[in-house]
């Protein structure tokens, strides 16, 4: 590029952030320790969460499972057509995905039973508490370990307020300034002022000045302490900044959210550059999936897996929403018939349930905020919500694969 996208100073910053961490190596080496099922298993008993981790071990055994839907369906699959991945949002911590998995059990003795999606999204803040007290491990691993999902997505929202010592240690080891308000408890909270609110700043989108080193620095302590490696973004900035940061850290990820408008292909293509300026030596990058945008259409979603064929940039996925929330987009969505026709064309997709395509309780962006004592309250109902969305999952995957097209769900529907 003519222009770098960072500057001697940024990589500088984000070099000594790692250091800061332990390095590169050290980084991805505790990530791999800490995805180990007996290391997790450990710390959650310590923390709690033992009864809950036996539990899913003993739900999981009753999950249905495809090879049967295939045998009995006398099954075969047209290798011109492209593969599905099914993916649903929504896992919203311990509680919430231990009932949906209750549900899912449920679900084997009935009439509709129902498959583990392969790809799980979460959309909780990254609090002290949630990261720290097992909440999140525990979610992970019954996502990762016991139900054997290929990838678990956490949502790392700048305006979530940090202690100010972390702040205070931040502005030491980078040389940058955090502008940031005391919030009381000896907790700070970054400054933003262009989306202020909790939901015009959905996703953390505002990353003003240098407030990407902020996200760098929370993705990082996540992963460290309970083997997360996979993120949502929140802006252009930060992913230009994550794949500087993660090429030397071959199992950190970000996906794209479908909220920095990735509608059409010209902005398709700056996400290609982005990645081609700091491409690994294996030509991955630190980006794992796109979210395409809700307005695109069949054929664009199709030249998009061109291009990105044709860059030579290796193991990203393509996703785009089948259903989506009432209040993220246009009433009565449905991109079921589009999926079909690119599948169909011989294009891979991931294709992701925000919804489940009816109305019901809780079944809102809202829900995705909800202060933790709420979402506690109202685990059960999450976890409805998402089982639901995981049976619509089911049931247009198995219409795919009626008509050749194979699925990919999660591990243990296997």
């Amino acid at each position: 590029m003519e222009f770098k996208l960072l500057s001697d100073d940024d990589m500088k910053v984000m070099d000594a952030l790692k250091e800061y961490h332990g390095g590169a190596k050290e980084i991805s080496t505790t990530i791999k320790k800490m995805r180990d099922f007996e290391t997790r298993k450990k710390i959650l008993a310590e923390k709690g969460y033992g009864k809950m981790i036996e539990e899913a071990e003993d739900l999981v055994k009753k999950f249905v499972k495809v090879g049967d839907f295939e045998r009995e369906n006398n099954i075969s699959y047209n290798s011109s057509f492209g593969i599905a991945t099914a993916q649903v949002s929504g896992w919203q911590g311990a509680k919430v995905t231990h009932h949906a998995m209750k549900r899912i059990a449920e679900s084997a003795s009935t009439d509709e039973p129902c498959f583990v999606p392969s790809e799980f999204i979460s959309v909780v803040a990254l609090t002290d508490n949630y990261v720290y007290n097992g909440d999140l491990m525990a979610t992970l691993t019954m996502a990762e370990n016991i139900m054997k999902g290929s990838k678990f997505c956490s949502t790392n929202l700048i305006g979530v307020p940090q202690p100010e010592n972390r702040f205070l240690e931040l502005e030491k080891v980078t040389g940058k300034k955090f502008e940031r308000t005391d919030i009381g408890n000896s907790l700070s909270q970054l400054i933003l002022k262009n989306q202020g609110t909790f939901f015009g700043n959905f996703g953390g989108i505002e990353v003003a000045n240098d407030n990407h080193i902020v996200y760098l620095d929370g993705i990082t302590r996540t992963a460290l302490a309970t083997g997360a490696d996979f993120f949502l973004n929140p802006s252009w900035s930060t992913i230009v900044a994550i794949c500087y940061y993660g090429r030397d850290i071959p199992n950190l990820y970000i996906k794209i959210s479908m909220l920095l408008a990735t509608q059409n292909l010209v902005q398709f293509r700056m996400l290609l550059n982005i990645m081609k300026e700091y491409l690994r030596d294996d030509m991955t990058s630190s980006l794992y999936e796109i979210n395409l945008g809700n307005g695109m259409t069949p054929e664009t979603f199709i030249q998009c897996a061109k291009e990105l064929k044709e860059s030579g940039i290796k193991g990203v996925s393509l996703c785009a929403h089948i259903y989506i929330n009432p209040d993220l987009g246009m009433e009565g969505f449905n991109w079921t018939d589009n999926a079909f026709k690119v599948l169909e064309s011989g294009t891979d997709l991931t294709f992701k349930y925000e919804s489940d395509g009816t109305s019901r309780e809780m079944d809102t962006m809202g829900t995705y905020f909800l202060p933790e004592d709420e979402r506690e309250a109202n685990a059960e109902k999450i976890g409805d919500v998402i089982f639901y969305k995981a049976l619509r999952a089911t049931e247009d995957g198995k219409e795919m694969m009626r008509k050749g097209i194979k699925v990919k769900f999660g591990g243990s529907s296997y």
